[in-house]
């Protein structure tokens, strides 16, 4: 049994339909990852930026000024 002309031309159109739409697909998911992980580093340089901002704005406390301590006392009177 032999396929006629008009069938094989209809299965090759089916089958690269098939193709262009898993390619879309793909296309589709690459373009969510991508913008799911632009919008993380976007988030994560603003919590940087801020983070900055807020240390500049008060001293660190390692800087400070401590009062001198003195030696402990011996007990001996």
């Amino acid at each position: 049994m032999s396929i006629t002309f008009k069938k094989r031309q209809k299965e090759m159109k089916r089958q690269e339909k098939q193709r262009a739409k898993a390619e879309r697909r793909e296309q589709k998911k690459f373009a969510r990852r991508a913008a799911k992980e632009s919008q993380g580093a976007e988030i994560q340089g603003a919590e940087v930026q801020s983070g900055e901002a807020e240390g500049a704005l008060a001293p660190p406390s390692d800087l400070e000024p401590q009062p001198a301590t003195l030696p402990e006392e011996t007990g001996k009177t």
